[in-house]
């Protein structure tokens, strides 16, 4: 979720336009919801939030190694094999089809207008 959300985030800087308040906001109330949910107490569920947020940050502002505006999107492997450890292995080429897909997902969304592009989202398919 982090990583995709994270995804709406940069393709909304590089077209030099503000990510709503309300769609960051309604994602973390629902990642919170669902912590209350499954019977975390308060502090457990400040905590996490906490943690998640963190990661959050972490991979937007890693995630994207190209620092330049435009279309351009250069996936950070190392942050990705950071979060999910099961493809870092050498066997599979789960990191290489994984890192596809992530690009793939980010130019799908760059293409679609931004009033739009969250609720379009949910129809890509790799």
């Amino acid at each position: 979720m982090f990583i995709h959300f994270s995804i709406f985030m940069i393709i909304f800087k590089k077209k030099d336009s503000k990510f709503d308040q309300n769609s960051y906001d309604n994602f973390f109330h629902s990642i919170e919801n669902n912590l209350r949910e499954l019977g975390f107490g308060d502090v457990t569920v400040n905590k996490k939030m906490k943690e998640f947020n963190k990661i959050l940050y972490d991979i937007l502002l890693k995630l994207d190694l190209s620092k330049e505006n435009g279309k351009n999107f250069l996936l950070n492997t190392d942050l990705i094999s950071k979060y999910f450890e099961s493809l870092n292995s050498k066997e599979t080429n789960n990191l290489s089809h994984f890192g596809d897909y992530i690009k793939n997902f980010f130019n799908y969304c760059f293409e679609l207008p931004l009033n739009n592009m969250l609720d379009k989202a949910i129809n890509f398919k790799y």
